[in-house]
């Protein structure tokens, strides 16, 4: 029995995506008077995620379609590290840059390992590194490829078959990934583990990423930085998720960030970023006396019992413990668990969920961390707020002090 203390899970970062710059990018379709995207400039940083949010219509994925050249410009300039994107053949060009869409996309007569392989093959990979870099991607987003690789589209789950297409897009080790509303057919439950999984993937690869969503809050989990668009892709705000919370530039964009934005405070913040609880646990394998006399001497009633890969897999309380003579099979299912990449806001949603007072956190490969409670969330919010006071108190003193110098 043990209270585990979770290890360091930061790290650096690498980055392996190039900078994107679009100048007075516009496109006009004919027949129509007015541009479907008008005179739009951004840069992109190398190995960041920007979000593209704004409402239906507005533009947005026209204008993420123009960087591929899925959509031609009538005007202006796109670079990709520092490259004339117009000067470069547009197959050849797409195939550099990854590109995940709403459903997948995938081909549905061919098998999950023959569509991750796609853009290898066509940019001429032999067939042996092929078949170790499919199985890599399967690995990389949480397919076994064993089990996986020979099934057809048909015959996974749509997160399933969205982890697929991320895998393909990935395939070819592009510096730019482009993704457009990828999680928007899933249910909300799977749509939030889809973002945790590309925020992990992100960690280890460090994409240039360019995601376009309708959804603000899925802006604010996903983004390093937003760029809410209004009509014609007109950049209403550009910044960070925190910037643009605190200080909307604008009624349509204060309209996105809605009333709750304290809330959504919580979606700024990761849960590995915060200490966590920790609680008794046991292998399925320990000793039911052993867990039983520890429970006795603790005020918390509550033992998380783990697989032998450290996994979380049931609560137990004396009760249980009571006439059991093996702790397998033995308590209650551990309901919906948070992974350390997701948010303060998936954490309390989860807990909402299960009407629980604690919800389990999991580390890189399923295994027990820590875990999260109210109060945790209730005494971070409240540490931002008074964050946020000071802030407020140090603006006015300046003010006061540039008052008092004129």
């Amino acid at each position: 029995m043990t209270e585990t203390i979770p290890s360091d899970v930061s790290a650096d970062q690498k980055v392996s995506g190039v900078e994107i710059v679009l100048e007075s990018v516009t496109k006009r379709y004919p027949g129509q008077k007015a541009a479907a995207v008008d005179n739009v400039s951004l840069t992109v940083p190398a190995g960041e995620i920007v979000v593209f949010v704004g409402p239906s219509g507005c533009g947005k994925t026209t204008t993420m379609r123009m960087i591929n050249r899925l959509i031609e410009p009538t005007s202006g300039k796109i670079t990709i590290d520092g490259k004339d994107a117009l000067s470069i053949d547009p197959d050849k060009l797409r195939r550099g840059i990854g590109y995940s869409i709403q459903q997948a996309g995938l081909f549905p007569h061919f098998t999950i390992a023959k569509n991750v392989a796609t853009v290898p093959g066509l940019i001429g990979w032999d067939k042996k590194r092929i078949a170790a870099r499919t199985d890599e991607m399967l690995d990389l987003v949480g397919l076994d490829p064993d089990t996986y690789r020979d099934r057809y589209p048909r015959q996974l789950s749509g997160g399933q078959q969205q982890r697929v297409g991320v895998a393909r897009a990935l395939a070819a080790d592009p510096p730019v990934l482009l993704m457009d509303e990828p999680f928007g057919a899933v249910d909300p439950i799977t749509r939030g583990l889809l973002q945790d999984e590309l925020m992990r993937l992100q960690s280890e690869l460090g994409k240039t990423i360019v995601f376009v969503t309708h959804d603000f809050n899925e802006a604010v989990k996903l983004g390093d930085r937003i760029a809410v668009l209004g009509n014609q892709s007109s950049i209403m705000q550009y910044d960070t998720p925190e910037a643009i919370l605190a200080n909307p530039a604008n009624d349509m964009v204060a309209g996105f960030v809605g009333a709750d934005a304290s809330l959504k405070q919580l979606t700024l913040t990761r849960v590995r970023q915060i200490k966590l609880k920790q609680c008794l646990t046991a292998r399925e394998t320990d000793s039911v006396d052993d867990l039983r006399t520890a429970l006795a001497a603790r005020k918390w009633k509550w033992a998380l019992i783990l697989d032998q890969r450290g996994r979380p897999l049931r609560w137990v309380s004396p009760g249980h413990l009571a006439h059991a003579s093996t702790l397998r099979g033995v308590g209650n299912e551990i309901g919906e668990a948070v992974s350390i990449q997701s948010t303060l806001q998936d954490a309390l949603e989860a807990l909402l969920a299960e009407s629980n007072a604690s919800t389990v956190v999991t580390g890189r490969r399923g295994e027990y961390v820590g875990l999260i409670t109210i109060d945790t969330l209730v005494s971070h919010l409240s540490e931002m707020r008074e964050e946020h006071a000071h802030d407020h108190d140090d603006d006015e003193s300046d003010a006061e002090n540039v008052e008092g110098r004129i």
